[in-house]
């Protein structure tokens, strides 16, 4: 690893204990900050216009110069209980300014006010909403991390399920695809993982999963489903993650299901690495950019009947 690379890790490790052990009030406050950061740093280049929807809010991210082809349903991360707007808006701003493409962020509904199926239930509302603006569904690319990364492919259940066409591509981001953290990486990287720990996670999913609810449901879990059908995914994890094995579970299990995936694991970084702008982040963040690119140029070509107005919202 680069030394730049080593000294994040460390300082992530150092404050390890405090991300791991804080209320649900101060996880949601230190990634919203977050979130505000990466915006400002990114946020001179875009324009912003914000969508309200009877439970949540959402907003559209561009260049301000001419955007390419299609459009990024971005879902963030935050273990379900974490993330408002700004913090989806933070690595929305870096999907919109390195691929060129419209991108859309819903902040939604989180836990444990509002438990599963909220997020889903919104995730799909987002979703139809794009379809209504005129995007045809391969020119949507799917992309989530941690929560997000397996709620993206929740998403696409419902989405079979309710007979709607699938999006062009997915990628998931270290993808929480199994709440039931039945993964042998859970003990494997304990002591290796700067930054998670499987008792945060047990604590994450009890606010999301209702007692009334099985883990292994697929719309929790998606691991569990029948993944056949599901649009090509590329999935990038840490190889020093405690959802190491989540990632390459789902992986599997597309493959079972005879989906086209693949899977990439990045030696000693750790959880949503991709989102730290290291050196070994910005080259993967490049790939899965050229990634979606060429799936939605592939299949489209070009944007058809997409009704915005001049403030990129539906008309």
């Amino acid at each position: 690893m680069r030394l730049s690379t080593k000294i994040l890790r460390n300082q992530i490790k150092l404050l390890k204990p405090i991300i791991t052990g804080c209320s649900i009030e101060t996880a949601r406050a230190a990634q919203d900050k977050l979130g505000k950061l990466m915006t400002a740093v990114r946020g001179k280049a875009l324009e912003h216009s914000h969508v309200s929807f009877p439970s949540f809010e959402a907003a559209f991210l561009r260049l301000r110069e001419a955007s390419a082809a299609g459009v990024i349903l971005y879902l963030h991360g935050g273990g379900y209980v974490a993330g408002d707007l700004d913090y989806a808006k933070g690595f929305g701003s870096v999907l919109a300014e390195e691929s060129g493409m419209r991108v859309f962020c819903p902040a939604y509904r989180l836990a444990p006010e509002f438990p599963f199926p909220a997020a889903l239930e919104d995730a799909e509302e987002a979703y139809r909403f794009l379809l209504q603006c005129g995007y045809d569904a391969a020119s949507i690319a799917l992309i989530g991390e941690s929560a997000g990364g397996g709620l993206v492919y929740a998403l696409t259940l419902r989405l079979k399920q309710h007979l709607l066409p699938l999006p062009s591509c997915i990628v998931a981001l270290s993808p929480w695809s199994d709440l039931t953290q039945q993964g042998n990486s859970y003990e494997g990287n304990a002591k290796k993982d700067p930054s998670m720990t499987k008792d945060r996670l047990d604590f994450f999913a009890r606010q999301y999963i209702p007692g009334s609810e099985n883990p292994v449901n697929p719309y929790i879990s998606p691991v569990y489903g029948d993944l056949t059908g599901i649009p090509p995914s590329r999935i990038y994890v840490g190889g020093s993650e405690v959802m190491l094995d989540d990632a390459a579970a789902l992986y599997d299990r597309l493959i079972d299901c005879g989906c086209s995936a693949s899977l990439s694991i990045r030696p000693g970084m750790w959880h949503a690495y991709v989102l730290y702008g290291t050196e070994e982040g910005k080259e993967d963040l490049q790939e899965l950019i050229g990634f979606i690119k060429e799936r939605t140029n592939e299949r489209t070509g070009k944007q058809h009947n997409v009704k915005m107005d001049a403030a990129g919202q539906c008309r």
